[in-house]
C-alpha cells in the first residue's frame, strides 16, 4: 500500500511539474511561431529568404528574449527546436541519392568543404579571429548555411559572444546566398557552362538549400534537379564534419574554466546518421519523408526567430568589417574549387 501511494505521489510530482514546464515555455514558443510564420508570409510575398526575415525579425523583436514570461520559450526554441530541426534534415538524405552523383563528382564535393574548412582555420588570423569563429564560419559556407551553423556551434567551446557569433553567422551566409542565387546564374552563362555542369556549381557553391533550388530551376530542370542533388550531398556531410570537429575540438581546444567540454555526438547529429541511414534503407515511407522535411524547415525557421530574439544587434554589428570580409573569401574560395574541378572533369 505505501508503494502505491508513493508511486502515486511521484506521478503527482511529474504531472506538476510537466504542467508548470509547459506554462513557463509555452508563450515563448509560441510568440517564436508567430515570427516564424510572418516571415514566411513575407518571403512568400518579397520573394527574400524566409531565414534572414525571420532572424531580423527576432531581432526587432529582442526584448522579448531577455526576460519576461516570453524569455524561456525562446531560450528553449533556440536551442532545443533548433537541434530537432536539423537531427530531422536526416530524413533526406540516402547512400543511392549520393551513389548516382559517381565517384569523380563525390571525391569533388568531399575535398571542396574539407579543403574551405581548412582554408578558413588557415587565414582566420589575417582577419583578426580566432579558430572558434573560423570553423563556424567556414563549416557553414561549405556544409549548409544555417544549419550547418548551428549544429557546428554546438560543439564549440561557449562564451560570452557564442550567440552573437552565431547569429552573425547566420545572416551573412543568408545573405551572401541570396546574393548568389542572383550572381550565379550569370556568372554559368558567361563561362558556357552546360545545364548539369551549372547545376553542379549552384549546389556545390551556394550555402542555404533554398536558394540552390531557386538558382537551378532559373535555369533549367536539369541545372535544378543536379543542384538540388550535389546540395543534399554536403549536407549528407554536416554529420562527419561535426562529428570529427568534436573530437578534434575535445582534444586540443582550452575549455574555459566553469564551462562544459563540448560533446563528442550531439544527440541531434546522432538523430541526423540514424534517419539518413533508415532513409537508405528504404524504412522511411516518402509520405513521411515529406512531412518530416516540412517540420525540419518550420522548426529552423522558428528557431532562427528565436536566435534573433535573444541577439543584440549591436554587440552582432560589433563583429565588424574583418568578420564579413572573413565569410566572403570563403564563399569566394569555394567557388574556384568547384569551377577548377568542374574544368578538370569535363
Amino acid at each position: 500500500m505505501n508503494l502505491i501511494n508513493t508511486l502515486n505521489t511521484r506521478k503527482d510530482a511529474l504531472i506538476e511539474k510537466t504542467k508548470s514546464d509547459y506554462e513557463v515555455l509555452f508563450p515563448g514558443i509560441l510568440i517564436s511561431i508567430v515570427v516564424a510564420v510572418s516571415a514566411q508570409f513575407l518571403s512568400e510575398h518579397y520573394q527574400t529568404p524566409a531565414m534572414l526575415l525571420a532572424l531580423l525579425l527576432g531581432i526587432a523583436l529582442g526584448f522579448l528574449g531577455e526576460e519576461g514570461k516570453t524569455a524561456a520559450g525562446v531560450a528553449f526554441s533556440s536551442k532545443t527546436l533548433l537541434r530537432v530541426g536539423v537531427a530531422l534534415l536526416g530524413v533526406r538524405i540516402s547512400v543511392a541519392m549520393v551513389s548516382g552523383l559517381g565517384l569523380p563528382m563525390i571525391c569533388l564535393i568531399i575535398s571542396s568543404v574539407i579543403a574551405t574548412i581548412l582554408f578558413g582555420l588557415m587565414i582566420s588570423k589575417w582577419f583578426g579571429h580566432r579558430w572558434r569563429f573560423a570553423l563556424l564560419t567556414a563549416g557553414s559556407v561549405a556544409i549548409c548555411g544555417a544549419s550547418a551553423a548551428v549544429a557546428i556551434s554546438a560543439i564549440l567551446p561557449k562564451d560570452e559572444r557564442s550567440e552573437e557569433r552565431l547569429a552573425f553567422t547566420v545572416m551573412g551566409v543568408t545573405v551572401l546566398s541570396t546574393l548568389a542565387m542572383i550572381a550565379y546564374p550569370i556568372i554559368t552563362e558567361a563561362l558556357k557552362l552546360d545545364d548539369f555542369a551549372a547545376g553542379v556549381f549552384f549546389g556545390a557553391t551556394i550555402h542555404d538549400v533554398a536558394q540552390v533550388v531557386g538558382a537551378g530551376f532559373t535555369v533549367s530542370d536539369q541545372a535544378g534537379d543536379a543542384a538540388t542533388v550535389v546540395k543534399l550531398m554536403r549536407v549528407a556531410m554536416l554529420g562527419p564534419v561535426v562529428i570529427i570537429g568534436s573530437l578534434v575540438v575535445r582534444r586540443f581546444a582550452t575549455i574555459e574554466k566553469g564551462t562544459d567540454a563540448p560533446p563528442i555526438m550531439p544527440f541531434f547529429i546522432l538523430g541526423f546518421l540514424i534517419l539518413a541511414t533508415l532513409n537508405s534503407l528504404n524504412l522511411i515511407p516518402q509520405m513521411l519523408i515529406e512531412f518530416l522535411s516540412s517540420v525540419s524547415r518550420w522548426l529552423l525557421l522558428t528557431a532562427i526567430a528565436a536566435v534573433g530574439m535573444r541577439t543584440n544587434l549591436k554587440q552582432v554589428m560589433s563583429v565588424g568589417g574583418p568578420a564579413i570580409a572573413l565569410i566572403f573569401v570563403e564563399t569566394v574560395f569555394i567557388a574556384l574549387v568547384i569551377l577548377s574541378g568542374i574544368y578538370l572533369l569535363r
